[in-house]
């Protein structure tokens, strides 16, 4: 009887290589990570709060604080308009989507080199670590949404119809945000100068969006450029839906979600392409 032979199923292997050149993203990839960017969103919302006294308090004290000096300097010393609303609550309004912008810049821009021992020791895909930043924000934004509307009706303002345009407006602050950080993280991992400045661009930044003053103060000629800016839109959007102190700003939101889906798709893109050296210069 001839010899039978069994034959042992091949070992499954993966190969890693890194990849250079202009990629898209692959979802199924991303979808299989699903569990760790979950974790990353869960562990930076930990890590941020850990051993604080206020805890998550301090999603609340920053925009508070902000519209208090605010309204001392440029609503009483200067007298900026507001656009016939209470100013405290004109720049409250403006400071809740921008300092979900502002603070997911910052972190995110960091996020791979904060945790280059991990990039540089396992694999995952790398777009997972500034994302995650994005969706752990996105707790102190909620967070701050529900001090706005004790605030709204502590001042006996209710908002209009346009409401139903705010998750429009929240789809594009957070695209915004995630596309201009990825630009910037994948700049920051191979130029840390980008780190160091941070702080200091997204001050400048914020004087180029109406969040001290309105729109109206922008020389109309100047406006639809002016609206190239994505927080514009966002920021005339939440007042005008919140504060009824325009019209829904149709032209600015437009114009936002144009640019926001550009950043997003060239972000995503150079990110993408710089990918194969992070953990090298990490």
């Amino acid at each position: 009887m001839p010899d039978q032979k069994t034959h042992a199923p091949k070992p499954y292997v993966t190969v890693i290589e890194p990849h250079t050149g202009w990629r898209s993203v692959d979802w199924k990839e991303l979808r299989e990570y699903k569990d760790l960017f979950f974790f990353l969103i869960w562990r930076n919302i930990k890590v941020r709060y850990a051993q604080s006294s206020i805890g998550v308090g301090w999603a609340v004290l920053q925009p508070l604080a902000s519209m208090l000096v605010f309204t001392v300097i440029f609503g009483n010393l200067v007298g900026v308009e507001s656009d016939g609303a209470a100013y405290g609550l004109f720049a409250f309004v403006a400071l809740v989507p921008w300092t979900y912008f502002a603070n997911s810049l910052t972190e995110g821009t960091a996020s791979m080199v904060t945790n280059s021992g991990m990039i540089s020791k396992i694999y995952f895909p790398r777009l997972i670590m500034p994302l995650a930043i994005i969706g752990a924000r996105m707790v102190d934004f909620f967070i701050s949404m529900v001090i706005l509307g004790i605030l709204l009706l502590f001042y006996g303002v209710m908002p209009n119809s346009g409401v139903i345009v705010l998750p429009l407006l929240i789809v594009m602050l957070t695209i915004s945000a995630a596309g201009l950080g990825l630009w910037l993280t994948a700049l920051a991992i191979q130029y840390r100068d980008i780190n160091y400045g941070m702080s200091f661009g997204v001050q400048l930044l914020m004087y180029a969006a109406p969040v001290v003053y309105p729109t109206s103060m922008i020389p109309e000629r100047f406006q639809l450029l002016y609206a190239l800016n994505p927080m514009v839109g966002v920021i005339e959007g939440f007042r005008a839906a919140l504060l009824g102190t325009r019209d829904m700003p149709w032209d600015f939101i437009a114009i936002g979600a144009v640019v926001s889906v550009v950043l997003f798709a060239s972000g995503v893109m150079y990110f993408r392409r710089k990918e194969h050296v992070f953990a090298d210069v990490a």
